[in-house]
């Protein structure tokens, strides 16, 4: 390509060097319009402005009074506070330490004074907490209680006097004896006892198929749990999953995602870090944390 070839690029006609100017005078007059002409637009007032932001205040102060509410406290065994749950309830480090010593010599506290006596809580902080404590019922109730109801008749009186006895040694023939309760629903009960290995609670009589609500009251009358029997624990954190799954409360589901949580987290410390597994019956963590060991 020669150079007389390039300047033929260059050469317009008069219609296109006017058409050129025109453009060029366009662009020069919209770079001067960009910097001298304020584009924003006016600002629309609306009447309810003010009402709204007089408002917004009100808002924030729900929301920060609803982010302040305490969370409800539900019933729960001393024995068993976490680290986190000392501190929501108010606990300071040394008293939770205190209590978690305590249980490592597996001992328990069995009222709201010996829990004092072990954490060193103030009086203020056991009056707010200690009417959430629930304790088991070898606790609550008493070794044996013997009573005549006041009568007329001094010749019947014996009939009234209730002896308790200890569930786990009850026999079939001590089962029979209570309304409602024949050979069979007798020999039922005795199966459960053996595949607990004992009753901890009364409450697992309602695990007994057959059993009526009448019945089970028939039976919290003249049996209890009187003392914390010895117990073959299952090791948490050491046992198979054949052997959890031979534990009546895990079966086999429970016990894969016990061992899968176990290997994915670590060790568990506490019957609270079973609790957080998908499908563990809550409702009856007090008593089976007692058939383990952590």
């Amino acid at each position: 390509m020669n150079m007389k070839t390039i300047k033929d690029y260059f050469k317009f006609s008069r219609e296109q060097r006017a058409g050129i100017l025109v453009l060029f005078g366009i662009i020069v007059v919209l770079q001067l319009a960009y910097f001298f002409i304020d584009f924003n637009g006016i600002e629309k007032e609306y009447p309810d402005k003010q009402k709204w932001l007089s408002l917004q205040s009100e808002v924030d102060d729900a929301k920060r009074a609803n982010f302040n509410d305490k969370p409800k406290i539900f019933p729960f065994n001393p024995n068993f506070i976490s680290d986190y749950k000392g501190y929501k309830l108010g606990m300071s480090v040394r008293e939770i330490d205190r209590l978690l010593a305590f249980r490592k010599e597996n001992k328990f506290v069995n009222s709201a004074k010996e829990f004092q006596e072990v954490t060193k809580v103030s009086d203020s902080l056991l009056n707010v907490i200690s009417p959430f404590f629930k304790f088991p019922d070898w606790v609550s109730r008493k070794k044996e209680f013997s009573g005549y109801k006041n009568t007329q008749f001094p010749t019947f009186a014996k009939k009234e006097k209730i002896i308790l006895i200890d569930i786990n040694q009850a026999t079939k023939e001590d089962l029979i004896k209570i309304s409602g309760i024949g050979e069979v629903i007798s020999l039922r009960i005795l199966t459960q006892k053996e595949k607990l290995g004992a009753f901890v609670s009364m409450e697992q009589l309602k695990e007994v198929w057959g059993l009526s609500p009448e019945v089970i009251h028939n039976l919290n009358e003249h049996f209890s749990v009187m003392k914390l029997p010895p117990l073959n624990k299952i090791d948490i954190n050491n046992a198979s999953l054949k052997e959890l799954s031979q534990f009546f409360y895990f079966k086999n589901d429970l016990a894969r995602q016990i061992v899968k949580y176990r290997s994915m987290n670590g060790d568990f410390k506490n019957i609270e870090d079973l609790v957080k597994i998908n499908g563990f019956p809550a409702e009856k963590a007090n008593f089976i944390a007692l058939y383990l060991s952590f």
